[in-house]
């Protein structure tokens, strides 16, 4: 989901949560504790010189639990971090503490915003000798005649 995305929800929605990938919920008195650009300047396993941008949020809870941010204010911050970095219309990452720092996609289902898993992925597969993935095809849907049949005693 893009920044811009993420803005026109919090202008349609009174309260927010966020839902982790197992179906729980950061509670509900989470802190948006940083926001920032993240560059990632790579070389792909194809000699392919890439660059990713992003915007991060990073959810914090702690004792607090009177504590709510509300979706005016979060758009207020994102407003101040635009108006600060200049960004552009980046897809948005989630750093969320669970048995480490985990870094999540966003998503929303129409009431809560969803953090979804992210994926490795071989980026020059055509370079580095992985064969793609062919498509399964059932027997029955084969459309080629075959001269064998069973009890024809050709095989």
């Amino acid at each position: 989901m893009k920044i811009s995305q993420v803005k026109s929800i919090l202008d349609q929605i009174t309260t927010m949560g966020f839902k982790l990938p197992d179906g729980g919920m950061v509670p509900a008195h989470f802190h948006v504790t940083e926001m920032g650009h993240v560059s990632k300047n790579f070389i792909d396993c194809g000699g392919t010189v890439r660059l990713e941008n992003a915007v991060s949020f990073q959810l914090w809870h702690s004792d607090d639990v009177a504590h709510r941010l509300q979706p005016d204010k979060l758009r207020n911050i994102i407003e101040q971090f635009q108006n600060t970095f200049g960004t552009e219309d980046w897809e948005v990452d989630i750093e969320y503490q669970g048995a480490t720092i985990q870094r999540y996609g966003l998503a929303f289902d129409g009431v809560n915003f969803l953090l979804t898993t992210k994926q490795t992925d071989c980026l020059a597969k055509d370079h580095c000798g992985i064969p793609e993935a062919k498509p399964r095809t059932r027997r029955s849907n084969l459309t080629v005649k075959s001269a064998c049949t069973p009890g024809g005693n050709c095989c």
